[in-house]
Parts: structure tokens; sequence; C-alpha cells
């Protein structure tokens, strides 16, 4: 067995990866780069890890920082690296839709500039995998190709304006080194357990209602036709781990979003009726709630950022062609959003007095 580095943990997605992996029995070592500051974090995932008994392949950590050149790593650490790596997958980012221009932008786009220099060492290299996002589109609308990067005319935040950026120079890398560009959609938790480590993206959503479930009538925000694109964790670690080993994936670009989404007022029609027990009635006009949302006091009660609701009304669809065509042949498919909402509700509620599931609201 070979080697693989990976950033972004202790994060969600890292970290399932990593378990994944170790089921999969892919690699004796596997290479966690991790920030000095969540070193304790990551050991203690470790831990969490290692019940699984593999005492075959180990996980180890080290410390850096992709923001730095040569993401700062001890010369002879990374004189090993080099020469011993395989698989590369590169998740380490800014998520958050509202983070500042200038946070992002040193992160997402200088961050994975460096990160790319990096890779570029790596002598017996087999694969770079790229963690993107499918809202590289901005505010593109109508049907959003895999094989499409345009510069939108604008972006609905700084996240998504950051990673169509850094995508751009891992696209420039695909004539140099075997590269595989995921777009995931929104992402939640795993679709039979519900299992996640932060209530974000979709869970806003569920914040919002959970916090305004006793009123007598719960209306619709707006009205909308736009469909909302929401994938399970599982469907992207297991579809990218699958993409990484795959001749068919190299040089491409692969949107891992649901192939059937479902309409937003579907979707939050579902979660109201989830979590409150009724079905929304009335609609409050959408440019109401944004002026809500954006008023500090009202956002941080409901436990929402005021960019989500920019999703709501956005008409676009993801094209998955090339994903489908390489996942069927490992048999992996997307869980039904809606059949799966009970159990990430049920995660959630098991976990809603828990700050650390939070995300802090600016």
């Amino acid at each position: 067995m070979t080697s693989a580095l990976i950033t972004g943990f202790p994060g969600f997605l890292a970290k399932n990866i990593v378990k994944e992996l170790r089921l999969q029995q892919v690699f004796s070592t596997i290479y966690v780069l991790v920030l000095p500051y969540q070193v304790d974090k990551a050991k203690e995932m470790i831990e969490e890890i290692y019940t699984d008994g593999k005492v075959e392949q180990q996980i180890l950590i080290i410390e850096g920082d992709i923001t730095i050149p040569n993401a700062n790593i001890n010369n002879e650490i990374l004189q090993q690296l080099v020469k011993e790596v395989e698989y590369i997958w590169h998740l380490a980012a800014i998520y958050d839709l509202a983070v500042p221009k200038d946070i992002a932008w040193r992160v997402n786009v200088q961050g994975t500039k460096l990160f790319n220099e990096l890779v570029m060492q790596f002598i017996h290299l087999k694969r770079y995998v790229y963690f993107s996002t499918a809202y590289v589109a901005g505010k593109r609308e109508g049907k959003l190709l895999e094989t499409e990067l345009i510069k939108p005319m604008g972006f609905k935040n700084h996240y998504e304006e950051t990673k169509y950026e850094a995508e751009l120079l891992v696209e420039q890398l695909k004539d140099k080194l075997p590269v595989t560009i995921i777009r995931p959609g929104i992402v939640r938790g795993n679709s039979i357990t519900g299992e996640t480590i932060k209530f974000d993206g979709p869970y806003f959503f569920v914040n919002m209602i959970t916090h305004l479930r006793k009123l007598p009538i719960f209306p619709y925000l707006g009205k909308s036709n736009a469909y909302i694109n929401v994938v399970p964790s599982d469907y992207i670690t297991k579809g990218s781990i699958y993409c990484s080993f795959s001749e068919e994936a190299i040089s491409k670009t692969l949107h891992l979003t649901d192939p059937k989404p479902y309409p937003v007022e579907e979707v939050y029609r579902a979660f109201v009726k989830e979590i409150t027990g009724k079905y929304p009635k009335g609609r409050i006009p959408l440019i109401i709630a944004k002026a809500s949302v954006s008023l500090y006091p009202i956002r941080k009660i409901l436990q929402v950022e005021k960019e989500t609701l920019d999703y709501l009304t956005w008409q676009s669809t993801f094209d998955t062609t090339i994903a489908e065509s390489i996942l069927q042949k490992g048999n992996i498919k997307c869980a039904d959003f809606i059949s799966s909402i009970p159990s990430m509700i049920d995660f959630y509620n098991k976990h809603k007095e828990d700050p650390s599931f939070h995300i802090p609201i600016k």
C-alpha cells in the first residue's frame, strides 16, 4: 500500500474521507495537514477514527499552513513526503458564506496557489484531487456544465468568488499533473445517520424554523420555482474517492451534486413539517425576510447567515453527465433528499443545544 496527503483536517469532509479510505484499506499511511492551533482537535479525532481497529493503517499529523510557502512544513518531513505520497486531496479552505473578502482571498486563492506549487514537487504523484464547489458559477443561471468555468457577471458572496479564482489556478495544472476537480453541491450530514460536525448550509433554514416553530402559522419565504442542490456527505465522500482512482476522471471536473434536486419550496415545506409538525401557510415577501436577517440581532437569534436567502431564487441546475457516467460503474448514487430529512433533523435535534455545532453569526 502507498500513502496519501489530505488537507483540511480535522474538517468534516476530510475526516470522512480518511475514515472511508481506511475502510477500503487503500493506504498504509495517511498524512493529514493540520494548522498548529488545531493539532489537539486533530489528535482527538484520530483517536476516534482509530476505534475502527484498522491498526495496520496509520494517520500522521503534519503541522502546516497552506497560506505559507511549502505549507510551512518542516523541510526534512517535506522531503520525505514529496518522495512517498502518491495521492493528494486538497480540501483546506474557508467555506463560510459570510467570510470577509481578505480572509477568503488569503486562504482560498493565495493558499491554493501556494499549495499548487507544493504539489508540483511530488515526484510520484498519481492524482491531485481539488475540492472546489458547484457555486463557482456565481450568479450565472440556467444549466451549468461540468466542462465550463466561465466568469459570471457577479457572485453572491466572497466564498463563491474566491473558490472560482482558486479553481482557475488548479485548472491550469491539468496539462502538468493528473488532476481531478470535485465540485460538490451544498453539503449536509450523512444520509443515513444524519451525522455532521457543524450546522451550516441548509441547517441555517433548520435553525430559523426551529427558533420560530411556535408561530401559529409558519409562512413560506417569498415565492420561488428555483431548485436547491443539497448533497449528503457520504455521497461526496464515496464519490470523490471513487473518482480519485478512476482513470476516466483524470483532467475532469465533476459535479458531485444531486442529479434529481428538489424545488426550494418543496424542501422548505418538508423541513417545516418535520420540525413543527405542520405545513407552511401564507407567504412573507422575500424582500421583508432579507431585510429582517440583515439586522444582526435578528439573524443572531435565528442563527442564520443573511447570504443563505440568496439561494432561494437562484435559477440554475447542475449537469452531472460526466460524474454520473463514472460513478455508475461503482454503483454510487445520491440519496433522495426529502426521504432522508428525518435522520437529518433527528441528529440536529440531539445536538442543537451544543454551541460547538453552530457557526458564529456575524
